[in-house]
């Protein structure tokens, strides 16, 4: 008898549009929100037209876009093991856990990519599970996390935030690359152990929207997309703007509770963004929004550009821009930066059928 066929990657002729349109805005939206980091500016020293820019990140950027693309990951996470059982996400995940180690390396202490790798491999206990038991235990894993953050939060003393010096002035790029060498491993356990229960939260919350057919088939799922918007929109506004408050102060506690608000009220709005385009891919009139699907399918590239452009104008051994912008120009940048990903993807995928990091990704997953 012969071997069944080894399962095989997602043609682009047979990719969902909806989940790339959401994965290419949701790399613009983080970038905007990593502008900060890579700059080395502090949001509550913020004034004028910079306070102004922070509050538009507060309010639609902070926290939404990071959810929407943890809820993505949990969804294509189901997708393989669906084609190809545990064995084909472990490796998956394997591959993007050395990836992004070299990416937090190599290039960028704020790398993702590995994080989610490891907290993905808890999604193979999940491998049958239905909608509805992946929303629950996204609710009970997101509580986990809440209710004793909540209970810490209460307690944090009294002080004013410091900011840290993620690089030093002068620092050359060999010895960043050893001090985050001997980073690495306390820092990916440390985010872990700190943002762990969360992520599973979004990875099941982004199974159930996979399992149900919301990403998928958005046009049967009218109803839970307007409740999702609608329902989003009411919880996850104020929220954004209690958390642009909380921006504006130098307490140590605001700190700690905007971390709360950005994390809760970006989930909320995240779902409030895919209902949004959700319904409007139902109806057929996502329109010039289709664009962002391009720079979607090229997610991986694009991401890691984003980080060598970034630390590129601004770490010492760049431009050494670092500590030298505000929110704004910081802000116009990455918009910039990330329209201009968008339409170099469009034009890339004319030609070839997918990005390099994305080809050696699936070579390395299925050999072939």
């Amino acid at each position: 008898m012969l071997s069944p066929d080894p399962p095989a990657a997602t043609r682009p002729s047979a990719r969902a549009p909806l989940p790339d349109v959401l994965r290419g805005l949701a790399l613009l939206g983080i970038l905007c929100v990593n502008a900060q980091d890579f700059a080395g500016y502090a949001e509550w020293q913020q004034s004028g037209a910079d306070r102004a820019a922070q509050v538009v990140i507060d309010l639609f950027f902070n926290g939404k876009f990071i959810s929407v693309f943890a809820m993505l990951f949990g969804a294509g996470a189901f997708t393989f093991l669906e084609r190809g059982g545990r064995g084909l996400l472990l490796r998956r995940l394997a591959v993007l856990l050395a990836a992004g180690a070299l990416h937090y390396v190599l290039v960028w202490h704020g790398d993702i990519i590995a994080n989610y790798a490891l907290v993905g491999v808890a999604l193979i206990l999940l491998e049958t599970a239905r909608p509805k038991l992946l929303v629950w235990v996204g609710v009970f894993s997101g509580g986990l996390w809440a209710l004793p953050f909540t209970l810490q939060a209460l307690s944090v003393p009294n002080g004013l935030r410091s900011i840290p010096d993620t690089v030093q002035t002068g620092q050359t790029y060999a010895q960043i690359v050893q001090e985050r060498g001997h980073e690495a491993l306390p820092s990916i356990v440390s985010v872990i152990s700190f943002d762990g229960f969360w992520l599973l939260a979004l990875f099941c919350f982004g199974g159930a929207l996979y399992r149900s057919g919301v990403l998928w088939w958005p046009e049967q799922h009218r109803s839970t997309l307007r409740l999702m918007l609608f329902g989003g929109a009411v919880v996850g506004l104020p929220l954004s703007a209690l958390l642009a408050y909380l921006n504006t102060q130098a307490s140590y506690s605001a700190d700690y509770w905007g971390i709360l608000v950005r994390l809760t009220g970006g989930l909320a709005l995240a779902l409030a963004y895919i209902g949004g385009l959700g319904l409007l891919s139902a109806s057929g009139k996502l329109g010039w929004l289709t664009a962002f699907g391009a720079s979607g399918r090229l997610a991986m590239s694009n991401y890691i550009a984003q980080s060598l452009i970034m630390t590129s104008l601004f770490y010492p051994y760049g431009a050494g821009l670092y500590r030298q912008w505000g929110a704004l120009p910081a802000l116009v940048l990455a918009l910039g930066l990330g329209l201009l990903q968008v339409g170099l993807s469009n034009l890339y995928l004319r030609r070839f059928q997918s990005g390099p990091l994305e080809w050696l990704v699936r070579k390395l997953v299925y050999g072939r």
